[in-house]
Protein backbone atom coordinates (compact mmCIF):
# COMPACT_ATOMS: atom_id res chain seq x y z
CA UNK A 1 0.00 0.00 0.00
CA UNK A 2 1.74 3.72 -0.96
CA UNK A 3 1.30 6.61 1.49
CA UNK A 4 0.82 9.69 0.15
CA UNK A 5 3.22 11.81 1.74
CA UNK A 6 1.82 15.05 3.26
CA UNK A 7 3.04 18.17 1.65
CA UNK A 8 4.58 20.86 3.84
CA UNK A 9 4.18 24.81 3.08
CA UNK A 10 7.58 26.42 3.67
CA UNK A 11 7.61 30.13 4.18
CA UNK A 12 4.21 30.28 3.70
CA UNK A 13 2.38 33.40 4.24
CA UNK A 14 -0.92 32.92 5.76
CA UNK A 15 -2.50 36.17 3.15
CA UNK A 16 -2.23 32.94 0.65
CA UNK A 17 -5.29 31.34 1.96
CA UNK A 18 -7.33 34.24 3.67
CA UNK A 19 -11.10 35.04 2.61
CA UNK A 20 -10.96 38.78 1.04
CA UNK A 21 -13.93 39.38 3.04
CA UNK A 22 -11.57 38.67 6.16
CA UNK A 23 -8.76 40.55 4.91
CA UNK A 24 -10.38 44.06 3.87
CA UNK A 25 -12.22 44.15 7.12
CA UNK A 26 -9.46 43.13 9.52
CA UNK A 27 -7.51 45.70 7.57
CA UNK A 28 -10.45 47.82 8.06
CA UNK A 29 -10.20 47.31 11.82
CA UNK A 30 -6.47 47.48 12.52
CA UNK A 31 -7.05 51.18 11.36
CA UNK A 32 -9.46 52.43 13.43
CA UNK A 33 -7.98 54.84 15.82
CA UNK A 34 -8.53 53.64 19.52
CA UNK A 35 -9.28 49.93 19.02
CA UNK A 36 -5.66 49.50 20.59
CA UNK A 37 -6.56 51.27 23.13
CA UNK A 38 -9.64 49.46 24.19
CA UNK A 39 -7.48 46.11 24.24
CA UNK A 40 -4.95 47.68 26.50
CA UNK A 41 -7.21 49.13 28.64
CA UNK A 42 -9.19 45.61 28.69
CA UNK A 43 -6.02 43.50 28.91
CA UNK A 44 -4.71 45.39 32.15
CA UNK A 45 -7.96 44.84 33.94
CA UNK A 46 -8.07 41.00 33.02
CA UNK A 47 -4.67 39.58 32.13
CA UNK A 48 -4.13 36.89 29.11
CA UNK A 49 -2.70 35.03 31.93
CA UNK A 50 -5.49 34.99 34.08
CA UNK A 51 -7.48 33.13 31.33
CA UNK A 52 -4.73 30.81 30.54
CA UNK A 53 -4.65 30.01 34.72
CA UNK A 54 -7.74 29.28 34.39
CA UNK A 55 -7.94 27.04 31.71
CA UNK A 56 -5.00 25.26 33.34
CA UNK A 57 -6.82 25.05 36.57
CA UNK A 58 -10.26 23.48 34.76
CA UNK A 59 -9.55 21.81 31.83
CA UNK A 60 -6.72 19.21 31.03
CA UNK A 61 -3.85 20.08 28.46
CA UNK A 62 -2.80 18.53 26.22
CA UNK A 63 0.81 16.62 26.33
CA UNK A 64 2.55 12.91 24.92
CA UNK A 65 0.37 11.36 27.72
CA UNK A 66 -2.88 13.14 28.24
CA UNK A 67 -4.80 13.58 24.74
CA UNK A 68 -1.40 12.70 22.57
CA UNK A 69 -3.12 12.30 19.20
CA UNK A 70 -4.15 16.21 20.30
CA UNK A 71 -0.67 16.58 21.27
CA UNK A 72 0.60 15.18 17.96
CA UNK A 73 -1.38 17.04 15.57
CA UNK A 74 -0.65 20.44 16.41
CA UNK A 75 3.08 19.48 16.18
CA UNK A 76 2.55 17.95 12.52
CA UNK A 77 -0.07 20.97 11.38
CA UNK A 78 2.69 24.04 12.63
CA UNK A 79 5.67 21.42 10.56
CA UNK A 80 2.91 21.44 7.38
CA UNK A 81 2.83 25.51 7.38
CA UNK A 82 6.00 25.90 8.95
CA UNK A 83 4.75 27.82 11.59
CA UNK A 84 7.45 28.75 14.59
CA UNK A 85 4.75 28.74 17.08
CA UNK A 86 3.12 25.68 18.47
CA UNK A 87 0.45 26.68 20.93
CA UNK A 88 -1.02 24.54 24.08
CA UNK A 89 -4.43 22.49 23.27
CA UNK A 90 -6.90 22.50 26.40
CA UNK A 91 -9.81 19.90 26.83
CA UNK A 92 -12.42 21.30 28.49
CA UNK A 93 -15.66 19.81 29.57
CA UNK A 94 -18.44 20.73 27.48
CA UNK A 95 -22.28 19.65 26.19
CA UNK A 96 -21.10 21.87 23.43
CA UNK A 97 -19.73 21.22 20.41
CA UNK A 98 -17.23 24.02 19.47
CA UNK A 99 -13.65 25.19 19.76
CA UNK A 100 -11.89 28.28 20.44
CA UNK A 101 -8.23 30.21 20.24
CA UNK A 102 -7.97 32.55 23.18
CA UNK A 103 -4.70 34.92 24.19
CA UNK A 104 -2.69 37.12 22.44
CA UNK A 105 1.21 37.19 23.62
CA UNK A 106 0.91 33.26 23.66
CA UNK A 107 -2.61 32.46 22.25
CA UNK A 108 -4.05 28.79 23.18
CA UNK A 109 -6.35 26.38 21.78
CA UNK A 110 -9.20 25.47 23.92
CA UNK A 111 -11.68 21.95 22.43
CA UNK A 112 -14.75 20.89 24.47
CA UNK A 113 -15.17 17.70 25.46
CA UNK A 114 -18.24 16.89 23.11
CA UNK A 115 -16.48 17.51 20.04
CA UNK A 116 -12.93 15.32 20.80
CA UNK A 117 -15.42 12.05 21.93
CA UNK A 118 -17.57 12.20 18.15
CA UNK A 119 -14.57 13.14 15.36
CA UNK A 120 -12.58 11.22 14.02
CA UNK A 121 -8.88 11.62 13.70
CA UNK A 122 -9.13 13.81 10.39
CA UNK A 123 -12.06 15.97 11.75
CA UNK A 124 -10.50 16.94 14.97
CA UNK A 125 -7.20 17.41 12.85
CA UNK A 126 -9.21 19.94 10.75
CA UNK A 127 -10.52 21.53 13.50
CA UNK A 128 -6.79 21.84 14.98
CA UNK A 129 -5.73 23.49 12.33
CA UNK A 130 -8.67 25.67 11.89
CA UNK A 131 -8.11 27.20 14.89
CA UNK A 132 -4.47 27.46 14.21
CA UNK A 133 -5.68 29.50 10.94
CA UNK A 134 -6.73 32.05 13.33
CA UNK A 135 -3.34 32.57 15.22
CA UNK A 136 -1.37 32.31 11.86
CA UNK A 137 -3.93 35.48 10.69
CA UNK A 138 -3.36 37.42 13.77
CA UNK A 139 -7.36 36.56 14.39
CA UNK A 140 -6.70 35.55 18.21
CA UNK A 141 -5.99 39.62 19.25
CA UNK A 142 -9.37 40.79 17.87
CA UNK A 143 -11.16 37.94 19.52
CA UNK A 144 -9.92 37.78 22.20
CA UNK A 145 -11.08 41.53 22.63
CA UNK A 146 -14.37 40.49 21.09
CA UNK A 147 -14.32 37.61 24.21
CA UNK A 148 -13.39 40.31 26.68
CA UNK A 149 -16.01 43.02 25.42
CA UNK A 150 -18.92 40.42 25.51
CA UNK A 151 -18.04 39.12 28.69
CA UNK A 152 -16.60 41.47 30.91
CA UNK A 153 -17.00 44.92 29.63
CA UNK A 154 -21.01 45.15 29.45
CA UNK A 155 -21.49 43.26 32.65
CA UNK A 156 -19.54 45.67 35.13
CA UNK A 157 -19.85 49.10 33.33
CA UNK A 158 -22.95 50.92 34.06
CA UNK A 159 -25.14 50.88 30.90
CA UNK A 160 -21.86 49.25 29.11
CA UNK A 161 -24.72 47.36 26.49
CA UNK A 162 -25.32 50.76 25.10
CA UNK A 163 -21.68 51.75 24.99
CA UNK A 164 -20.04 48.42 23.55
CA UNK A 165 -23.10 46.92 21.63
CA UNK A 166 -22.13 48.67 18.05
CA UNK A 167 -18.18 48.05 18.17
CA UNK A 168 -19.38 44.35 19.51
CA UNK A 169 -21.10 43.64 16.42
CA UNK A 170 -18.46 45.24 14.13
CA UNK A 171 -16.24 42.76 15.70
CA UNK A 172 -18.89 39.87 15.04
CA UNK A 173 -19.31 40.64 11.66
CA UNK A 174 -15.05 40.17 10.85
CA UNK A 175 -15.34 37.44 13.06
CA UNK A 176 -17.92 35.38 11.32
CA UNK A 177 -15.81 36.15 7.75
CA UNK A 178 -12.69 35.29 9.88
CA UNK A 179 -13.78 31.74 9.92
CA UNK A 180 -14.11 31.60 5.98
CA UNK A 181 -10.51 32.02 6.28
CA UNK A 182 -9.46 29.54 9.19
CA UNK A 183 -11.82 26.85 7.10
CA UNK A 184 -9.30 26.79 4.71
CA UNK A 185 -6.57 26.14 6.50
CA UNK A 186 -8.18 23.41 7.48
CA UNK A 187 -8.56 21.90 4.19
CA UNK A 188 -4.76 22.65 4.00
CA UNK A 189 -3.52 20.81 6.82
CA UNK A 190 -5.89 17.75 5.78
CA UNK A 191 -5.30 17.79 2.11
CA UNK A 192 -8.53 15.91 1.87
CA UNK A 193 -11.97 17.61 1.17
CA UNK A 194 -14.46 15.13 2.27
CA UNK A 195 -13.09 15.13 5.95
CA UNK A 196 -13.94 18.59 5.97
CA UNK A 197 -17.26 19.00 4.36
CA UNK A 198 -18.46 15.85 6.91
CA UNK A 199 -17.08 17.63 9.87
CA UNK A 200 -19.22 20.99 8.86
CA UNK A 201 -22.29 18.36 8.41
CA UNK A 202 -21.62 17.46 11.38
CA UNK A 203 -21.81 20.46 12.99
CA UNK A 204 -25.42 20.95 11.61
CA UNK A 205 -26.95 17.72 12.30
CA UNK A 206 -24.87 15.78 14.73
CA UNK A 207 -22.61 12.69 15.13
CA UNK A 208 -24.63 10.19 13.97
CA UNK A 209 -23.07 9.84 10.31
CA UNK A 210 -25.82 6.87 9.66
CA UNK A 211 -28.56 9.19 8.92
CA UNK A 212 -26.83 11.40 6.84
CA UNK A 213 -26.15 12.53 3.50
CA UNK A 214 -23.18 14.67 2.23
CA UNK A 215 -24.51 14.96 -1.38
CA UNK A 216 -28.27 16.03 -0.05
CA UNK A 217 -26.45 18.38 2.23
CA UNK A 218 -24.52 20.06 -0.39
CA UNK A 219 -27.97 20.12 -1.98
CA UNK A 220 -29.19 21.70 1.11
CA UNK A 221 -26.74 24.23 1.06
CA UNK A 222 -27.45 24.76 -2.92
CA UNK A 223 -31.06 25.51 -1.67
CA UNK A 224 -30.39 27.95 1.25
CA UNK A 225 -27.67 30.04 -1.57
CA UNK A 226 -30.26 30.35 -4.09
CA UNK A 227 -32.72 31.84 -1.74
CA UNK A 228 -32.01 35.36 -2.59
CA UNK A 229 -35.37 37.42 -2.67
CA UNK A 230 -35.28 40.91 -1.33
CA UNK A 231 -37.01 39.26 1.80
CA UNK A 232 -34.85 36.38 2.09
CA UNK A 233 -31.25 38.13 2.01
CA UNK A 234 -32.95 40.48 4.70
CA UNK A 235 -33.84 37.33 6.95
CA UNK A 236 -30.26 36.17 6.50
CA UNK A 237 -29.17 39.32 7.73
CA UNK A 238 -31.22 39.69 10.95
CA UNK A 239 -30.34 35.87 11.22
CA UNK A 240 -26.99 35.76 11.41
CA UNK A 241 -26.47 39.60 13.15
CA UNK A 242 -25.75 38.03 16.86
CA UNK A 243 -24.46 34.87 15.58
CA UNK A 244 -20.12 34.10 16.45
CA UNK A 245 -20.12 32.08 13.56
CA UNK A 246 -21.15 31.55 9.58
CA UNK A 247 -24.39 28.73 8.91
CA UNK A 248 -22.24 25.57 8.22
CA UNK A 249 -24.21 25.28 4.73
CA UNK A 250 -22.38 28.63 4.06
CA UNK A 251 -19.00 27.21 5.17
CA UNK A 252 -19.41 24.19 3.30
CA UNK A 253 -20.36 26.44 -0.01
CA UNK A 254 -17.39 28.84 0.34
CA UNK A 255 -14.53 25.71 1.30
CA UNK A 256 -16.12 23.91 -1.99
CA UNK A 257 -16.19 26.98 -3.87
CA UNK A 258 -12.63 27.64 -3.18
CA UNK A 259 -11.08 24.65 -3.49
CA UNK A 260 -13.17 24.29 -6.99
CA UNK A 261 -11.58 27.74 -8.26
CA UNK A 262 -8.35 26.36 -8.30
CA UNK A 263 -6.53 28.24 -5.35
CA UNK A 264 -6.75 25.30 -3.15
CA UNK A 265 -4.78 23.37 -6.06
CA UNK A 266 -2.22 26.12 -6.61
CA UNK A 267 -0.96 26.21 -2.93
CA UNK A 268 -0.58 22.28 -3.07
CA UNK A 269 1.34 22.68 -6.10
CA UNK A 270 3.53 25.17 -4.64
CA UNK A 271 2.63 28.67 -5.56
CA UNK A 272 1.93 30.75 -2.40
CA UNK A 273 3.18 33.92 -0.77
CA UNK A 274 6.09 33.61 1.54
CA UNK A 275 6.00 35.96 4.66
CA UNK A 276 10.07 36.37 4.00
CA UNK A 277 9.35 38.03 0.98
CA UNK A 278 5.60 39.63 1.29
CA UNK A 279 5.53 43.11 2.09
CA UNK A 280 2.11 44.05 1.48
CA UNK A 281 -0.11 47.23 2.88
CA UNK A 282 -3.27 47.57 4.61
CA UNK A 283 -4.26 49.50 1.45
CA UNK A 284 -4.18 46.54 -0.61
CA UNK A 285 -6.38 44.13 1.52
CA UNK A 286 -8.99 46.73 0.91
CA UNK A 287 -8.29 46.70 -2.82
CA UNK A 288 -8.49 42.54 -2.56
CA UNK A 289 -11.82 42.95 -0.50
CA UNK A 290 -13.29 45.61 -3.06
CA UNK A 291 -12.48 43.26 -6.19
CA UNK A 292 -14.30 40.61 -4.20
CA UNK A 293 -17.39 42.54 -3.58
CA UNK A 294 -17.45 43.78 -6.79
CA UNK A 295 -17.85 39.76 -8.08
CA UNK A 296 -20.06 39.46 -5.60
CA UNK A 297 -22.59 42.27 -6.91
CA UNK A 298 -22.14 41.76 -10.50
CA UNK A 299 -23.33 38.00 -10.19
CA UNK A 300 -25.85 38.81 -7.72
CA UNK A 301 -29.72 38.24 -8.62
CA UNK A 302 -30.94 40.52 -5.60
CA UNK A 303 -32.24 43.25 -6.93
CA UNK A 304 -30.17 45.24 -4.78
CA UNK A 305 -27.00 44.50 -5.88
CA UNK A 306 -28.49 45.12 -9.74
CA UNK A 307 -29.18 48.58 -8.51
CA UNK A 308 -25.93 49.64 -7.59
CA UNK A 309 -24.59 51.39 -10.73
CA UNK A 310 -20.87 52.17 -9.50
CA UNK A 311 -19.64 49.18 -7.13
CA UNK A 312 -16.93 51.03 -6.39
CA UNK A 313 -18.51 54.50 -5.67
CA UNK A 314 -21.11 52.27 -3.37
CA UNK A 315 -18.16 50.41 -1.42
CA UNK A 316 -16.37 53.04 -0.61
CA UNK A 317 -19.20 55.15 0.83
CA UNK A 318 -20.03 52.11 2.82
CA UNK A 319 -16.28 50.81 4.22
CA UNK A 320 -16.29 55.11 5.46
CA UNK A 321 -19.65 54.72 6.86
CA UNK A 322 -18.44 51.44 8.79
CA UNK A 323 -15.32 52.71 9.71
CA UNK A 324 -16.59 56.14 10.74
CA UNK A 325 -19.12 54.04 12.88
CA UNK A 326 -16.61 51.54 14.61
CA UNK A 327 -14.19 54.59 15.30
CA UNK A 328 -17.44 56.41 17.05
CA UNK A 329 -18.09 52.94 18.78
CA UNK A 330 -14.29 52.72 19.87
CA UNK A 331 -14.37 55.84 21.32
CA UNK A 332 -16.82 55.18 23.41
CA UNK A 333 -16.16 52.21 24.62
CA UNK A 334 -12.56 53.87 25.38
CA UNK A 335 -14.03 56.92 27.42
CA UNK A 336 -15.90 54.54 29.39
CA UNK A 337 -13.36 52.23 30.50
CA UNK A 338 -11.10 54.75 31.58
CA UNK A 339 -13.93 56.23 33.48
CA UNK A 340 -13.88 52.52 35.58
CA UNK A 341 -10.46 51.67 34.87
CA UNK A 342 -9.04 55.41 35.26
CA UNK A 343 -5.30 54.19 35.75
CA UNK A 344 -5.63 51.61 32.64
Amino acid sequence: MIVERRKTFPDIDPKSWEHPADRATLAAIRGVKGLDDVFRVLQGATAERSMRLIHTASSVKATPRQFARLHAMVTEIALTFDWPYRPDVFVTRSPFFNAGVYGVDRPFIVMNSSAVAVLTDEELKAVIAHEMGHIMSGHSLYKTLLWLLSNLATNIIPGGELVILPLILALAEWDRRSELTADRAGLLALQSEDPCYALLMKMAGGDDVSQMNLNDFFEQAAEYEESNSVLDNLYKVLNTAFITHPYPVVRLSELRNWAQAGHYRTIMDGFYLKRSMAKGQPADDVKVGFDFYRSEFEKSADPFGHAVKSVGEEFGKVAAGVGEGIGRAAEAALDALKGLFPGG
